[in-house]
């Protein structure tokens, strides 16, 4: 856990995948849809997959435990997922790691996603992901990792809109 503490301790734009939405809501209400365990599992992840949530504890220090649950190649497939949230800022700042629920996890990322309110009152969400290595960015956006977060701030953005 050490290495990894200090591999993020410096930000690297090699590693890093940066997603931008901007919401037509304030930026409370849609902080607040990222603290609320039933809400995140209604609107997280990519379109077309479930979320089933094992643990939640949405706090400086909890964790989010789930299963993102979809069909591929004609069967039914479970991904299990981990987030430990190091630091939360209402309203503005959320830093959590990012990973399966190995707590050797090679393949873990930090992310932060921040809160900016416009002067119209709509709400810029930014969403950085950095990853531990250039090799895994790039691993991570072939598979469709980019198209994947922008699913899912659509799904907020649907989430927060209905």
């Amino acid at each position: 856990m050490e290495i990894m503490a200090n591999l993020f301790d410096t930000w690297s734009l090699d590693r890093e995948v940066v997603l931008v939405k901007v919401l037509n809501h304030p930026r409370d209400k849609v902080f607040a849809a990222w603290m609320d365990p039933n809400a995140l599992a209604q609107w997280y992840g990519p379109a077309g997959l479930a979320i089933e949530s094992h643990e939640a504890d949405i706090r400086e220090g909890g964790l989010w435990r789930f299963d993102m649950v979809g069909v591929f190649e004609g069967r039914e497939q479970r991904f299990a997922n981990l987030m430990r949230f190091l630091t939360i800022v209402p309203n503005e700042r959320i830093v959590m790691d990012y990973g399966t629920p190995d707590p050797d996890d090679p393949d873990r990322f930090r992310v932060t996603v921040t809160f900016d309110e416009q002067t119209d009152g709509k709400t810029v969400l930014t969403l950085r992901q950095l990853h531990p290595t250039p090799e895994r960015r790039r691993f991570v956006i072939g598979f469709g990792a980019v198209e994947y977060g922008l699913q899912t701030l659509e799904g907020l953005a649907a989430w927060l809109d209905g």
